[in-house]
């Protein structure tokens, strides 16, 4: 099934695309408006006579979330590999919704007590288990519906939509803190966001309902080749694999999460530049990212993703440092030029990124093997990015202290890059049915 995806017309290509981009858009913004109101739904959830106390308490419930996600790519993972990545999809965007529709009703510590954030903490397990699932789902769902030429560029949308979904949650940020008073924000107005993030899960699921299964899957039913047990495929004959995509991943999603998610609340709360300011270079670094990943994907369909790769990782270990030193000064200019140098590096790894890391599998487990490892590495260093930076600081006394550990994320990734031959997959991922484990370049 190597070229079947290449008869797919391109009205249908791009019907598919946008389905599942818009679902997970949905996804990702639901998922991402919890860090954009971290500080105040400390204030609302977890009470402490030290504010750098409550928000590290909210950012630990932040990675509760993402600890669920290994779960999630377990169950609806091995789901989509036997039944089909639509059914696994419509699933994910109707936890979501649910869970983050629950957030935006919940009532606070002052009304019941204890109650609030235990009550948080389980939207927030449901939430992590919805998106265990969806990222290797609407991964996988892309890059089969692309032709061997242009991978790159459908995979890259699916961060495009990943990252729209957060750069929505960053504009109802700056929206309601500029057109809401503080105290009406902390009371009430921080809800609005859960609330339509709810509604919109069902925009979501219309979509995903519309469009057909992908032509890969399809093609692995007809000849029999879906794996009945993809799970205990994927452990026993593809677990070198796995490993390699949790290795690959780990720099990306720390950076990711740290610049998405962490650094509204750094620059707002430890760095102390006003929220609007905040929200606004956040906003302005994320435009960036959006128009860059598509570029970046299209590129990585030319030159090949590893020279894309390297460059986000090298530039993560030489320029992170730097970067955080001009966050901390406090000026406007200075912090938005830092925001977009990391959007520029993000951007490269996350354009190359999905296809590279989805062609490392075959159909037949592709969506359990690849959410596996790409939400164990998540879960454990992503998810906790914003915990482990505001630790650092609060530890160390010392603003640029993340920067330390998006470096060692960076030399990781960057010693698991230098030893993948990707273009061993790139023209046959769909085909392979024995385990055939990544190539090392020696």
């Amino acid at each position: 099934m190597g070229n079947s995806s290449i008869e797919v017309s391109k009205q249908k290509r791009i019907k598919a695309v946008i389905a599942a981009s818009a679902g997970n858009l949905v996804e990702w913004f639901d998922f991402g408006v919890y860090g954009y109101f971290a500080s105040i739904i400390a204030v609302n959830f977890f009470v402490s006579d030290n504010h750098i106390v409550s928000l590290i308490v909210t950012f630990a419930t932040f990675a509760v979330g993402f600890f669920m996600r290994p779960l999630g790519a377990i169950v609806i993972g091995a789901y989509g590999d036997r039944a089909g990545r639509k059914k696994a999809l419509a699933f994910t965007v109707i936890m979501m919704a649910i869970a983050t529709f629950m957030i935006g009703i919940l009532p606070t510590y002052d009304q019941i007590g204890i109650w609030a954030p235990i009550l948080l903490v389980i939207a927030r397990l449901i939430q992590g288990f919805s998106a265990g699932g969806e990222w290797g789902g609407s991964a996988s769902f892309m890059v089969e519906y692309a032709d061997e030429s242009s991978k790159g560029f459908w995979g890259s949308w699916q961060q495009v939509s990943t990252s729209g979904g957060l750069f929505l949650g960053s504009l109802f940020g700056l929206l309601l803190t500029n057109i809401m008073t503080a105290e009406a924000l902390e009371s009430w107005g921080w809800r609005i966001p859960f609330l339509i993030a709810g509604i919109l899960g069902l925009i979501g699921l219309y979509l995903r309902a519309k469009v057909e299964e992908t032509p890969e899957f399809e093609a692995a039913e007809e000849k029999g080749e879906v794996s009945k047990s993809p799970l205990l495929d994927t452990l026993r004959n593809y677990h070198k694999e796995v490993l390699t995509g949790l290795g690959f991943t780990i720099f990306w999603t720390v950076s990711y999460y740290g610049l998405l998610t962490y650094t509204p609340s750094f620059i707002s709360d430890i760095v102390g530049l006003s929220a609007q300011l905040s929200f606004l270079a956040n906003s302005l670094a994320i435009m960036v990212l959006l128009v860059l990943i598509p570029i970046s994907g299209r590129l990585s369909d030319k030159i090949g993703r590893k020279p894309l790769l390297l460059f986000s990782t090298i530039g993560g270990i030489i320029l992170t440092y730097p970067l955080y030193l001009m966050m901390s000064t406090g000026s406007f200019l200075l912090i938005l030029t830092a925001e977009v140098i990391f959007s520029i590096l993000i951007a490269a790894f996350s354009g190359a990124g999905v296809a590279a890391i989805t062609e490392v599998f075959p159909t037949k487990v592709r969506y359990s093997a690849l959410s596996i490892g790409y939400n164990v590495a998540t879960a454990v260093f992503g998810g906790t990015a914003p915990f482990v930076s505001t630790y650092l600081i609060n530890l160390t006394d010392s603003h640029v202290s993340p920067a330390l550990y998006i470096i060692l994320a960076a030399i990781v990734t960057t010693l698991v890059l230098l030893r993948i031959d990707f273009e061993r997959f790139k023209d046959n991922s769909a085909t392979r049915n024995a385990p055939s484990h990544v190539q090392i370049n020696n």
